[in-house]
């Protein structure tokens, strides 16, 4: 073991982090892994594994199917870790966005199969959000968190509204909301100075007020959802802070389909809690290239493909 449990979080990729191929040599290596799949088509009705494994990408990029997906993935290659018995309990779980549903369940505070049908839902109701009151996001390079938020203040109008949706890291940031106040926001953040400003290929204003649309549909889902307290603590996108009772998980999946992910604040406080390295568990890297930016001298792993468990023997 090269991880000290006490100064390690495990952290859970969310959209963005999807790849053909995704899980499948992890499940011809892990019983446990492969596991997590059979189950996810029983839940499902339908086999997702092979979309994930073989495409085509159009279709594993719907983000009915891309949300679940990298649930599935995530939690098989969690399952594949506590396969290998090694005692190993990470002292904080955290995802970005979609990823905090995978961090939930993998510290216990939902069961796999309501996890995999909240996603799943999830999905639906932020693509039905996108028909019901398009939208639009784009990212902004280079500009600091208050000038944005005063940016998008100016740009937006009493029914047209954009807002900061992810602060990924120092510098790098997706605003979200109603193309035309996009537009202007995006415009006004070039004349304040940024380095880039570009428009994501997206028509969901995801974790912004255009997703009010499906709000109460969202809240009944999680309410029907099994939650129970975590037994590890999990790190909330909503305030930043550690939640790990059954009522903290929930409001704080209720909230987040309307609020910022405060990723940037959610490194840091996990920073001041003694973590000083980080396992991503999943898909992809993204995470850990944004953590370096927010705290240069952490440490990141990933853990999503059968060589990767290199690091935990």
């Amino acid at each position: 073991m090269t991880l000290n449990p006490q100064t390690t979080a495990f952290i859970f990729p969310g959209q963005g982090s999807q790849a053909t191929g995704m899980g499948r040599d992890l499940a011809a290596q892990f019983e446990s892994a492969r596991l997590v799949f059979e189950e996810s088509s029983q839940i499902l009705g339908f086999d997702l594994s092979k979309i994930m494994w073989d495409g085509p990408e159009t279709e594993l990029n719907d983000t009915l199917n891309t949300q679940p997906a990298l649930f599935i993935h995530s939690l098989a290659v969690y399952r594949a870790f506590e396969s290998l018995g090694l005692g190993f309990s990470p002292v904080i779980l955290a995802g970005h966005s979609l990823g905090e549903l995978s961090a939930i369940c993998a510290a216990g505070g939902i069961p796999f199969a309501d996890g995999l049908r909240l996603v799943r839902k999830r999905g639906e109701l932020m693509k039905r959000a996108g028909e019901l009151n398009p939208g639009g996001m784009a990212a902004i390079l280079g500009l600091e968190i208050p000038t944005l938020e005063k940016v998008c203040a100016e740009a937006s109008t009493g029914g047209e509204i954009v807002q900061v949706a992810n602060d990924n890291s120092p510098g790098q940031v997706v605003i979200s909301g109603h193309k035309p106040a996009l537009e202007r926001a995006i415009a006004g953040a070039k004349a304040a100075g940024a380095r880039r400003a570009m428009p994501l290929a997206v028509s969901i204003a995801a974790h912004s007020p255009l997703m009010d649309t499906i709000q109460a549909e969202w809240n009944a889902a999680v309410a029907g959802s099994a939650f129970s307290d975590a037994k590890v603590p999990v790190m909330g996108n909503v305030h930043a802070a550690l939640i790990q009772s059954a009522a903290e998980l929930r409001a704080d999946v209720i909230a987040q389909m309307q609020s910022r992910v405060r990723w940037v604040d959610s490194v840091r406080e996990m920073s001041k809690n003694g973590v000083t390295a980080y396992v991503e568990v999943g898909s992809g890297t993204v995470l850990g290239g944004l953590i370096k930016r927010i705290d240069a001298q952490a440490e990141n792993h990933p853990l999503g493909n059968p060589v990767d468990f290199n690091i935990l023997k």
